[in-house]
């Protein structure tokens, strides 16, 4: 059975209540329960982690290999525009990765215009809300199946 490392960045546990304008009112848990919907359909295992700790995501990409992942699905948060640490984890764990955010980067401040993830990934989906994370492991296990 395929197996997806599922990281969610920093401050993404307060979905639900943090910036409902920009982020909606959907929580973390929902979110993860419609990836979980999609797993057991596709017959796939899912390890989802919610870190505010750059370090400890590093080390989970980092055993990516190690842990028999056969892709990345990701939403680095705040970390998308600052980690070298979290691009280089995922460009050294040579697995295929998605970059999903909830809104478009690119329609807010400047400074979230530069990601430094999305040049290692595969792909990236943004501005779906929770639907960029649907959408984005359904291109996942695509890539991988292909």
């Amino acid at each position: 059975m395929k197996r997806i490392l599922v990281i969610h960045g920093p401050n993404l546990d307060l979905l639900g209540e943090r910036e409902p304008a920009i982020y909606g009112r959907i929580t973390l848990k929902q979110i993860n329960n419609a990836l979980i919907k999609i797993a057991k359909r596709r017959k796939v295992n899912l390890k989802i982690i919610q870190s505010n700790h750059e370090g400890d995501i590093v080390e989970l990409i980092g055993k990516g290999k190690k842990n028999k992942y056969s892709g990345l699905l990701i939403n680095p948060a705040a970390y998308t525009h600052t980690s070298v640490a979290i691009r280089d984890a995922i460009l050294a764990s040579g697995i295929f990765t998605v970059e999903v955010h909830l809104s478009n980067i690119y329609s807010r401040e400047e400074f979230r215009h530069k990601s430094l993830i999305s040049p290692v990934a595969k792909g990236i989906i943004l501005g779906f809300g929770s639907r960029s994370y649907t959408l984005g492991l359904e291109a996942l296990l695509d890539l991988i199946e292909s």
